[in-house]
């Protein structure tokens, strides 16, 4: 049976964490040596409107992995709706490939895409969701011997599509989500809806401390995402009180870590003698983000077997 992984909360926390566990078993036996061809003779579409390394990188890598193959559509090959509908594209390429990934501007776009292919459809990223991030830093927290359900993650910043993936993993996996964001940059009202309908604990607030008090995680992301650049000078203004620094990082528990999807900006919604020091696991999800995205492609491929 045809899935596809657009958003965390479409799926449930049994199939997640499936793709966790999926996802240890690859790492574990990549790092032991051994690579089983579990996609072999499979291959990606990799439909990008924005610019990305570590997108590009892990899925591509992790194909290879695997197995399989990845072809990797710039926006000038593609440029979706424009050159082509979106419909037709997928139409095409679900004739050729096996399962299709899209970073997107519009979230939309990969609804429709997702809509008119026949093969299983990953959101590499959207302007409204995040997917693979948010998993890949639950499996990150896990393989560290958190237990999700007991965690406090502290988002600062932009309530943006990563912040809004959090919430949704939170209405599944039972933690707690308290952002802090300047007014007018709060999260999706609908995502935290949904999240709290399924029994999330979801506290928005404008002030740091009141979410980075007591967390297990402290997490950020750039003020400034691709696309927004017109609203940068704004933003540097409307954000200047949010940053994540050795102050903010006393206030939450001493074992806490800090956590940053990357690209970042030091300096600016991170200092760098906190993204650079102990208690930060940046690096560690950026190289989670390869596994757990094999774990993601090996469950759907595994969903079309009937497996």
């Amino acid at each position: 049976m045809k899935r596809d992984f657009l958003t965390l909360d479409g799926l449930s926390r049994a199939e997640l964490e499936e793709i966790l566990l999926l996802a240890a078993t690859i790492k574990r036996d990549l790092k032991a040596g051994r690579r089983e061809s579990l996609l072999a003779g499979k291959t990606l579409a990799m439909i990008f409107e924005k610019p990305s390394l570590r997108t590009r990188v892990t899925f591509e890598v992790g194909m290879t992995q695997l197995g399989g193959y990845a072809v990797y559509l710039t926006p000038a090959d593609i440029r979706l709706g424009e050159r082509e509908s979106v419909a037709d594209i997928a139409r095409n390429l679900d004739r050729w490939v096996d399962v299709i990934m899209a970073r997107t501007f519009l979230h939309g776009t990969i609804e429709e895409l997702a809509r008119h292919a026949r093969v299983p459809v990953i959101n590499g990223l959207s302007d409204l969701r995040h997917p693979c991030q948010v998993l890949t830093d639950c499996f990150t927290l896990v393989e560290r011997g958190a237990r999700l359900d007991e965690l406090r993650i502290a988002w600062i910043g932009d309530g943006n599509n990563v912040a809004n993936s959090w919430i949704a993993a939170a209405g599944r996996f039972g933690f707690t989500v308290a952002v802090a964001c300047p007014a007018g940059y709060e999260p999706d009202a609908a995502v935290v809806a949904a999240a709290r309908a399924a029994g999330a604990r979801i506290v928005l607030t404008r002030a740091v401390a009141e979410a980075a008090t007591g967390a297990d995680v402290l997490y950020t992301d750039t003020w400034t995402s691709m696309g927004q650049e017109a609203e940068a000078a704004r933003r540097q203004q409307d954000f200047a009180a949010y940053q994540v620094n050795a102050e903010v990082l006393r206030l939450a528990r001493a074992d806490a870590v800090v956590m940053h999807c990357l690209p970042a900006h030091r300096g600016e919604e991170i200092t760098g003698d906190v993204i650079d020091g102990p208690q930060s696991v940046v690096f560690d999800q950026a190289e989670n983000r390869l596994h757990v995205q094999k774990g993601v492609l090996v469950w759907l491929h595994n969903q079309m077997a009937g497996q």
